[in-house]
């Protein structure tokens, strides 16, 4: 049995170089990585990477909107579809930062209110706005717009003036923001959510536009994760998929079970806390992923209940992959070093 477990933010630099003198509470992952093949590759957004070990082409964007309207719910048909997720935008000097963590305490009812007020106002330009997840917002187009847009990973926590939307219809959909802002700025809604302390919906982000694909990969039976679009690809893919349990020892049963030999376990706790510039977050998710992740999997290697283990971190600066084996376990001579180590250049 065969495992890829993709980490985003893994390696991220700020917090592994925090520590002069090492990760010592990571002892298995150090280890893991001393003794894997290694190999760097140009940084790419979990979206692309997912994608592309889907073997999807890109179109305009990474098709992502069709793929994930599909297990929302929705019928993708023939049309060109964007995500519109709801966010909250906020100044800071001068400088925009997007926070996608606002939309975690989003209703069913506040998603309702929100889209019915965009439809309305947008009746005339022919933009339908959905959604069917109160988290995840679609937007209809016809024809297709010449429109390339950066992934929600990218953005979140980021400034986004250089991350909005680019390509011929670029100013025309820089408008059609703006109006948005307006009209959600206002809004009965974020006026509710202000006044008992939550954040204001007050835009959307607009990315991985596109229309119905196929889905050919298929260097995975089985998929775990809690992520819209893995899910999504796996569910197209006609894949087992399941959301990935809190431990290995769960998840190598669970693996076992499902008769599958090659698996992608999508582990998405520390990269809030990376967009964010959380350290103590990342340092908690590192550990409790030291405990019942690295450490299990390094036995079941030994034991081999496991035959590889390939380790994906997509970071800032790069995208870095380990691959080991049992044989690989007794290079000795290979010693752990610090994980700021491994950060790409």
């Amino acid at each position: 049995m065969q495992s890829t477990l993709l980490i985003p933010h893994l390696l991220w630099l700020e917090a592994v170089a925090s520590e002069p003198g090492g990760n010592r509470e990571l002892p298995a992952l150090e280890q893991i990585l001393a003794r894997a093949r290694r190999q760097n590759f140009p940084v790419v957004p979990v979206e692309a990477w997912l994608c592309q070990a889907f073997e999807i082409e890109r179109q305009q964007d990474w098709p992502a909107a069709p793929l994930t309207l599909a297990i929302d719910g929705g019928e993708p048909g023939d049309g060109y579809w964007l995500r519109a997720d709801p966010v909250h935008v906020r100044a800071q000097r001068e400088e925009l930062r997007l926070a996608d963590d606002a939309i975690g305490n989003i209703t069913r009812e506040e998603a309702d209110a929100l889209v019915a007020t965009l439809n309305a106002h947008f009746a005339a330009d022919a933009l339908e706005f959905l959604a069917p997840h109160p988290a995840r917002w679609y937007l209809k187009l016809a024809p297709a717009p010449a429109l390339a847009t950066h992934t929600l990973t990218e953005a979140a926590g980021a400034d986004i003036t250089r991350l909005l939307p680019g390509g011929a219809d670029a100013l025309k959909w820089h408008r059609v923001g703006n109006e948005i802002q307006m009209l959600l700025h206002d809004h009965p809604v974020n006026a509710e959510r202000e006044a008992r302390g939550a954040v204001p919906l007050n835009s959307v982000w607009l990315w991985g536009g596109g229309t119905q694909t196929r889905v050919p990969g298929r260097h995975f039976c089985a998929v775990w994760s809690e992520d819209s679009l893995a899910l999504a690809l796996a569910a197209a893919a006609g894949l087992h998929a399941a959301p990935a349990p809190a431990t290995a020892r769960e998840w190598l049963t669970a693996a076992r079970d499902s008769g599958c030999e090659s698996h992608l376990v999508f582990l998405g706790q520390l990269a809030a806390p990376a967009r964010y510039g959380d350290l103590n977050a990342w340092r908690e998710h590192a550990t409790t992923f030291e405990r019942d992740w690295f450490a299990p999997l390094a036995a079941a290697l030994g034991s081999r209940d496991l035959e590889q283990l390939t380790l994906v971190s997509l970071d800032r600066d790069g995208c870095e992959r380990f691959d080991l084996t049992p044989a690989d376990r007794w290079r000795f001579w290979r010693r752990p070093r610090p994980l700021a180590s491994y950060c790409a250049s």
